[in-house]
């Protein structure tokens, strides 16, 4: 290609091209059509009747469904709330009841009213569902976790194009404090829309922080260090990681039951699982579980530790090389030019000196432009 600028502009383009591609791919594999695998449910009951009617429904449902029988129903509200299973269907000839926890996952709760509401009817009897959690009025479906995270992991992958680009020739030790002060500003940021500005966290705003700064550091320390080996590849990489597996396999919006095995396989470990989840149990579950989703994040929040530490010392050699460069350039004081001197045969040597220097603002610009074009695609 004879054009470096259309070379230039084809060479960026494969990013978003490539973010087109691949959100595209994420977002409808795991969004568009929802369905049941080995949804976890309970049937109160001990008697005979109420096992052979786990196992028909078992039967019927086939593999969307895992069927269990507990003894009471106070058995069936444990299991609710400890996110075993999504939904308890209490027999009665008269009045059955259905048992959800809407604020686990508002879709896993309609699916579950799906599954035994037409069993109801069947018996000629209305259900009675009961919500054993249900999300604050300011976010009836629950979901509002999923725009946080969202606003999140905008927050701290944009501010990688930054950290990385623009500061690429800062010291990784000042990139790592800056990194630290970034995290606490997204974190905060996100903690006043969970909080003041829309209502999300009526309680224990303080673990919300926390579970946010654990989540938002992870990211920035990950990606501060990987672009040092990716340069301009950084922006796809943290679309990949923190965008395109990350919000569908968080469960803000499905719960893995209702996703396929690879989303569901994700949800178990990755960040932004661990932070829905952690911030669940935290408002919704006394707890429940949140050990476990903390350890999530502190997981990520080492491995992006190890990464700087790694992106430090591959810098440091070449740093020092930088220094030595300068140091080895240095300007010598030269003696005042004779008039002999200055004349015609200084021109040759004027015109090369004012040739580089045009060379030198020429690569300063296109990387000025690069790192333009890097920070935009990120946002």
């Amino acid at each position: 290609m004879r054009s470096p600028a259309l070379r230039h502009v084809l060479t960026h383009l494969i990013t978003p091209l490539l973010m087109c591609l691949g959100m595209g791919l994420a977002y409808m594999g795991a969004f568009v059509t929802p369905e049941p695998h080995h949804l976890p449910v309970a049937v109160v009951g001990t008697a005979p009747q109420a096992k052979v009617f786990a196992q028909t429904v078992k039967d019927t449902a086939g593999d969307e469904l895992d069927v269990r029988t507990v003894a009471t129903r106070a058995d069936a509200v444990g299991l609710l709330k400890s996110r075993d299973v999504t939904g308890a269907y209490v027999p009665s000839a008269k009045a059955p009841e259905l048992l959800v926890a809407s604020a686990a996952s508002d879709m896993g709760a309609t699916a579950v009213e799906k599954v035994f509401t037409p069993v109801a009817a069947h018996e000629g009897v209305p259900l009675k569902i009961t919500d054993v959690a249900e999300p604050v009025a300011d976010d009836p479906t629950g979901q509002g976790l999923f725009f946080l995270l969202i606003a999140l992991s905008i927050g701290s992958y944009a501010s990688v194009a930054a950290l990385g680009a623009a500061g690429a020739t800062l010291p990784m030790r000042i990139r790592a404090l800056l990194t630290l002060g970034v995290s606490a500003a997204v974190s905060g940021i996100g903690t006043l829309l969970a909080g003041p500005v829309f209502h999300l966290a009526h309680h224990d705003l303080a673990g919300v922080w926390g579970m946010a700064w654990l989540y938002a550091a992870g990211i920035l320390f990950l990606g501060v260090g990987l672009h040092t080996f990716l340069k301009r590849w950084t922006t796809l990489t943290m679309m990949v990681l923190f965008v395109m597996l990350n919000f569908t396999s968080s469960g803000g919006l499905f719960r893995p039951e209702l996703q396929n095995g690879f989303f569901g396989t994700l949800h178990a470990f990755w960040n932004g699982a661990g932070f829905v989840e952690g911030v669940r149990s935290l408002l919704y579950f006394g707890d429940d579980g949140l050990s476990r989703t903390v350890w999530t994040l502190v997981a990520w929040l080492l491995v992006g530790l190890v990464v700087t530490g790694i992106a430090a010392l591959y810098e440091r050699p070449r740093q020092a090389r930088h220094a030595a460069g300068h140091a080895g350039t240095a300007p010598e004081t030269e003696p005042a030019a004779t008039p002999a001197a200055a004349g015609p045969d200084r021109e040759p040597a004027r015109a090369a000196d004012e040739e580089s220097a045009e060379r030198a603002a020429a690569e300063t610009a296109a990387a000025r432009a690069e790192e333009e074009v890097e920070e935009t695609v990120g946002v």
